[in-house]
């Protein structure tokens, strides 16, 4: 049975009083802040787990704590190679780089659990010598009868305790014999309540549901609730900001620090991240994992407010904040219990907004030509690299007519924006199909252009001069017209409006495209004569 008591966190006038003394109260009673990130390096960080990062890193720095990194590596059997520096990466380019751990300096070392075994290992005999854990030699097929048996009653699967009543001496016997054996830990029959920063008073009777838990495994290795709790005390952690899937765990962890004679951290589970209709979030889905929108070329900063604007942390979450914004307005008591709803929509908006704010200063406007040049070269080729085939003055200039109605700079080099960086394959007869005066109407096109000046050439000045030549050309439907001088363009009869391709590319290159469709014409009328 599972009792969960809570105190109110919101009234109309804020944050609820209770919440905010308690806070308060924690962070004047532990002057050194340390937390850290835990995660097991079982496959890529998915969204989830950079969230939690990201509000251990935003808490310890506005409280200038210490951010640590720490490898659960103790799974053997679900380790992924590479997944440990794929995570460390992942955090860099977020911004969230740890003050201690497996690539830094600290004194609380090692900071991989598979280099701390040695420590686990005395700490659980330690228990045992407490008489709070004790040796079971029960098989797994023993083990494997009990869930079936359970599971024919419908009941939840759980070790009936029986090697707690071995004697010592049949124990030590059983050990001298070799036989394969773990080591359990004893649950409290009566599990007391504990106050979490983020849920309340909470208490949950672990006894009365599960079987004394394994801490030690066969092979020499500990479980999740020995090693997180002896190397968050070893480690001085005095905070504790995790997923919520661990609150029903967090009593046996107290558990575990109330036999050791330990003063446990202070505990704040985050509510799950979910999909806008409220559905679970999937591994499956493969835009859940960080180095998914990295690959895209979404913004550290956009993915980072996406996964925080929906409430839970700060006061106005509309707002667009860089990381050190979040770090001054951060608050673990506006952190809100229920589950944060993604809205995907509003990642676009946040790439935009971070990716124009980005290109308004100089180092930001360089590396965003360094990196759309190095889309260009990946879609159209290494030619793209070279200056002079593509300067760097040309990219500036794209990127200032097209800023903020892009959201990831591929989308420029998507095939609706090939006219941009490519000249169009285009043939007189395919013009001639659009219309049969293509050749008048291209020419009076040039010639009104030509006569605009450099300051002219705006959207604004090149549509009302398009609709002039429509207008004087009545033979020919301005849709006509539109269509034809796409195709010069961009060799496409659809996409972006003709004024916006025109203003893009800018005069010169606009005159040039037209000049070459009026050479076509010529070259194809000429050959046409040759013929008749």
């Amino acid at each position: 049975m599972r009792l969960l008591l809570k105190i109110p966190r919101y009234s109309s006038l804020g944050p609820h009083p209770v919440r905010q003394l308690c806070c308060s109260h924690v962070l004047q009673s532990s002057p050194d802040v340390r937390v850290r990130f835990a995660p097991s390096p079982t496959g890529m960080l998915h969204l989830g787990g950079l969230r939690t990062a990201l509000y251990n890193f935003l808490f310890t720095k506005a409280h200038n704590g210490s951010f640590i990194l720490r490898i659960e590596d103790t799974d053997r059997t679900r380790l992924v190679p590479g997944s440990e520096e794929s995570l460390e990466e992942m955090l860099k380019w977020a911004g969230l780089e740890p003050d201690e751990g497996p690539t830094k300096s600290g004194k609380y070392g090692p900071y991989r659990q598979s280099e701390r075994v040695h420590i686990y290992k005395e700490k659980a005999h330690e228990l045992i010598e407490r008489g709070a854990a004790y040796h079971c030699f029960c098989t797994p097929h023993r083990l494997e009868l009990l869930r079936k048996e359970a599971a024919r009653r419908k009941e939840v699967p759980r070790y009936d305790n029986r090697c707690r009543q071995l004697s010592q001496e049949e124990c030590r016997r059983r050990l001298e014999d070799g036989i394969p054996h773990v080591i359990r830990f004893k649950l409290e029959d009566k599990a007391q309540p504990f106050t979490d920063l983020v849920f309340g008073v909470t208490r949950h009777d672990v006894a009365s549901i599960e079987g004394d838990p394994v801490i030690l495994k066969g092979d020499g290795f500990p479980t999740y609730h020995l090693a997180n709790v002896v190397d968050d005390h070893l480690m001085q952690i005095s905070h504790v900001l995790r997923g919520q899937e661990w609150l029903i765990s967090t009593g046996k962890h107290l558990m575990l620090y109330r036999a050791f004679g330990w003063t446990p951290p202070q505990f704040a589970h985050l509510p799950l991240l979910v999909n806008k209709d409220g559905t679970k979030l999937s591994k499956r889905q493969g835009d859940i994992f960080a180095n998914h929108f990295r690959e895209k070329g979404y913004l550290p900063q956009a993915v980072l407010n996406f996964i925080t604007f929906c409430g839970a942390g700060f006061q106005d979450n509309k707002q667009v904040r860089t990381l050190e914004d979040m770090v001054a307005e951060f608050s673990l008591a506006r952190v809100v219990e229920h589950p944060a709803r993604l809205d995907w929509d509003r990642l676009q908006e946040f790439q935009r907004e971070h990716l124009t704010r980005m290109f308004r200063t100089h180092d930001g406007q360089t590396q965003t030509i360094w990196s759309l040049r190095e889309c260009i070269v990946q879609q159209y080729g290494k030619r793209f690299s070279d200056i002079s085939v593509l300067p760097d003055e040309y990219i500036l200039k794209v990127l200032e007519t097209r800023m903020g109605h892009f959201t990831l700079l591929s989308d420029l080099v998507s095939a609706d924006f090939q006219y941009l960086w490519d000249q169009p394959d285009i043939t007189a007869q395919e013009l001639v199909m659009i219309s049969s005066h293509a050749s008048p109407i291209l020419r009076t096109v040039q010639n009104a252009l030509q006569d605009m000046s450099t300051d002219q050439f705006t959207l604004e000045g090149v549509g009302p001069k398009l609709r002039d030549v429509s207008k004087a050309h009545q033979a020919v439907k301005y849709s006509t017209l539109m269509k034809m001088l796409r195709f010069v363009l961009s060799g496409r009869q659809v996409g972006p409006s003709v004024a916006e391709m025109m203003t893009t590319l800018g005069q010169q290159e606009t005159l040039k495209r037209l000049n070459n469709a009026l050479s076509l014409l010529h070259n194809h009328t000429e050959t046409t004569d040759t013929e008749r």
